[in-house]
């Protein structure tokens, strides 16, 4: 079957459809070669392309709420009328169809034209902004000014040699060798250009005047702004192992370092992931798709216990074991002589790879040589501003007021840096739009994709809808009756309901 006729599925939409044929409001179909998704909303109905942009997901099988879809793998939302990403972790804009209405049927023939480009320019609207940080956050913040046509400069100054990239892949299709690297960039070369945003690379910044609204590079340039977004992000725990030569011991957050991992496991027979993290037991996956032995050590009892309870804990534990992974739990390792590891507890390990998956850092150097308010992270308000005039802060840096938690909260998930980094956006070009959304993450083991919406530091019970061994759950984590938190394995709907449930304080 060729590609064109894969995508003509569903009826002809340019025939008409009619009210009737729809199933729970939505109805996908095609005009020509492309996949066209019908959706009714209160009086309304809407055509918009019928997978997410980010990673083509069947938005039919997603959450309406009002006139938005929200993608059922990943959460990004789009508008029904614009077909605009709204929300990350997609960015880019669905096409969206006119609808018209030929007696009792609903026929759809052409394209809605983009909304115009002009935008008049707000009363003391920054002539600069400068984002330090080329991760998701950054990225997001960038992307979010050029998208609502902000006139002025925006320079974004990025310690990676590499372009923003979709880290997630990192430790999942690409490390598994089953991505190729073109798909890594948030955005080619040419946008940047295009858009001019000024990318620079390799670029350290090394101390921030808040009071001459500067900040100062390595190379002893200094660049002025209006606005000052921090995005710094945070960096791996890198263990001091007695023993360990040089580079020997991997980590995994940039594309080098991911390539620096392809390049050892090339000709490895056995591997060792330190941690039990979602990190590492991502790479454990990836390593065994690459069909290396991969051996795990972490001093915890269970996998991910701390996050997601026990029972789920033994689950990814078991799903590992079917795939080959071996566990050594409450033990870590003492030394290593060359190729040998030692653990505390005696045991010895042959291993050709060695990846350390325990933790990360906020990087918050320059937030406090700025003087900046800290509390385990860069405390901000509700507009993501710190405690220093026209300076933001995003990602894994901020620590920011919680509304659905009631907390001060700062997390390390890809999804809240993006969202994060767009309501920055706004604020930095004049807006008072408070971050409200609700935390978000995914992980991906072997063919079991795990969702986790809120966020749930402790909890006095646990509560399961389904079976988690049998890869159907959702499980809520609660404390004092109130649901704080909720992990789903193929339950993408009800994830997305729980989701909007906490934004609603429904919960």
């Amino acid at each position: 079957m060729s590609q064109d006729q894969a995508a003509q599925t569903g009826p002809d939409l340019t025939q008409g459809v009619k009210l009737s044929d729809f199933e729970n409001g939505k109805l996908s179909g095609h005009v020509g070669d492309q996949e066209v998704l019908l959706v009714q909303s209160g009086a309304d109905i809407f055509a918009v392309g019928a997978h997410c942009s980010h990673y083509h997901a069947p938005l039919a099988d997603g959450l309406v709420v009002g006139d938005t879809v929200r993608c059922p793998w990943h959460h990004a939302c789009f508008s029904l009328r614009s077909g605009e990403a709204v929300r990350a972790p997609a960015f880019d804009t669905l096409t969206a169809w006119q609808v018209e209405r030929d007696g009792d049927r609903i026929v759809v023939r052409k394209q809605i034209a983009p909304a115009s480009s002009k935008r008049e320019t707000s009363k003391g609207e920054p002539g600069q902004i400068v984002i330090v940080g080329g991760g998701a956050a950054g990225f997001a913040a960038a992307e979010m000014l050029r998208r609502r046509k902000f006139g002025g400069r925006i320079v974004m100054l990025s310690q990676d040699t590499a372009p923003p990239v979709d880290r997630p892949n990192l430790s999942k299709d690409y490390l598994a060798g089953s991505a190729p690297e073109d798909w890594l960039p948030l955005r080619g070369d040419d946008y940047y250009r295009d858009t001019n945003i000024d990318l620079r690379r390799d670029a350290e910044v090394v101390a921030i005047d808040p009071a001459k609204h500067q900040v100062r590079l390595a190379d002893g340039e200094a660049i002025s702004y209006d606005r000052l977004l921090l995005a710094t992000g945070a960096e791996p725990v890198r263990l001091p192992i007695p023993g360990a030569a040089p580079s020997q011991v991997h980590v995994l957050r940039s594309l080098g370092d991911c390539q620096a991992i392809i390049k050892a496991a090339d000709g490895a027979r056995r591997a060792l992931v330190i941690g039990a993290s979602f990190i590492g037991l991502e790479v454990a996956a990836s390593l065994r798709a690459r069909e290396i032995e991969v051996h795990v050590v972490a001093p915890e009892k269970r996998p991910m216990e701390r996050v997601l309870g026990a029972e789920m804990g033994d689950f990814v534990r078991a799903l590992h074991e079917e795939h080959g992974v071996i566990f050594h739990l409450e033990d870590s390792v003492d030394r290593l002589d060359g190729k040998r590891v030692t653990f505390k507890s005696g045991g010895t390990l042959e291993a050709d790879l060695i990846v350390a998956g325990v933790g990360v850092r906020p990087r918050l150097a320059l937030a406090e040589g700025a003087g900046l308010t800290l509390d385990r992270g860069v405390e901000v308000d509700a507009y993501l501003q710190t405690s220093a005039p026209d300076i933001y802060a995003v990602g894994d840096i901020a620590r920011w007021p919680d509304p659905h938690s009631g907390t001060k909260i700062r997390v390390e998930h890809w999804v809240v840096a993006e969202r994060q980094g767009q309501v920055a956006a706004l604020n930095m070009m004049g807006e008072r739009t408070p971050f409200d959304a609700v935390p978000f993450f995914w992980s991906q083991h072997y063919d079991v994709p795990i969702n986790y919406v809120g966020h749930a530091e402790a909890w006095d019970e646990i509560v399961v809808d389904g079976s988690i061994k049998d890869r159907d759950c959702v499980v809520r984590y609660k404390q004092g009756g109130r649901v704080l938190a909720v992990a789903s394995i193929y339950r993408d709907i009800a994830s997305l309901e729980a989701e909007l449930a906490m934004e609603r304080a429904d919960a």
